[in-house]
């Protein structure tokens, strides 16, 4: 199992695939790199090399039994350090999915010389306004009780499965995900939901920073994250938005091929402007 050293000794599963341009993805909050493994071969296909790791607390990555051992910058220097593994030299396109994408923020606005570009899926900038932000802790805090007093399965095979494994769960790529969700250790995923998805700050006065292309994708049912996308193309210089027809939260599997020809679209468009 390929394994690097990140922060503070944690050990992180990655994988890389393929030999061209990097693209590095990070998943969402609660499920694994398992989740990006629909996009796997479309885009190694397309040229680039296709790089999955597993957040600390998650998936094949070390669980820390500490609070001490989660925190959103220590996040930030795992994707570092899983960069510096499979792309030293080079510059890589940097996104993610709902929690995903906020890391991939944060990484820029941390190591912006190491971004090509971003692609930010069904994601959010984090909240502006306090009590926006402590109502997201709240729920964050009780998905935490969840995972802690009935476990995973319950979780994704209840309300749970829709923002995790998609709509659709008789999905081959669906049922994968949701066999690698249940296989991580619940109080972990507590640990990090407190205290890196309840506390990440919010970069939302941040964005006009962002020089580098940037792709924004929705599913058109996802309305939670409906106003995250226009608020992000709206504040992101030259941002490029696409919504999903008929995708919800979890686009990438529900709507596996028309997503990966938007990403592999974008990636052609970046070949062009620097050939």
């Amino acid at each position: 199992m390929p394994e690097i050293e990140g922060a503070n000794g944690t050990r992180i599963y990655v994988e890389a695939h393929g030999d061209g341009a990097p693209i590095v993805l990070s998943c969402a909050f609660c499920t694994t790199h398992e989740n990006f493994r629909p996009q796997v071969s479309a885009l190694v296909e397309h040229g680039a090399r296709v790089i999955l790791w597993d957040y600390r607390g998650h998936g094949k990555s070390e669980a820390p039994p500490d609070d001490a051992s989660y925190a959103p910058e220590l996040v930030v220097e795992d994707l570092h350090r899983v960069l510096e593994w499979a792309a030293p030299d080079e510059q890589c396109v940097v996104g993610g999915l709902s929690l995903g994408g906020m890391i991939s923020l944060h990484y820029y606005f941390a190591h912006a010389d190491r971004v090509r570009a971003l692609v930010l899926v069904d994601s959010g900038p984090g909240f502006k306004n306090p009590d926006a932000q402590a109502k997201w802790a709240a729920q964050v805090d009780r998905t935490a009780f969840f995972l802690e007093s009935r476990g995973l399965k319950a979780f994704v095979d209840g309300k749970a499965g829709a923002t995790t494994i998609g709509r659709h769960p008789e999905l081959p790529a669906a049922q994968a995900a949701r066999a690698a969700i249940i296989a991580q250790d619940p109080l972990a995923l507590g640990r990090f939901g407190k205290n890196v998805s309840a506390v990440a700050r919010g970069v939302i006065d941040d964005l006009d920073r962002v020089g580098v292309p940037t792709l924004i994708v929705v599913g058109e049912e996802d309305d939670p994250y409906m106003r995250a996308a226009e608020v992000m193309t709206g504040k992101i210089p030259g941002a490029c938005r696409v919504d999903i027809e008929g995708a919800g939260h979890i686009c990438n599997i529900e709507k596996a091929d028309e997503f990966n020809r938007v990403l592999t679209q974008f990636l052609s468009q970046l070949d062009a402007e620097t050939s």
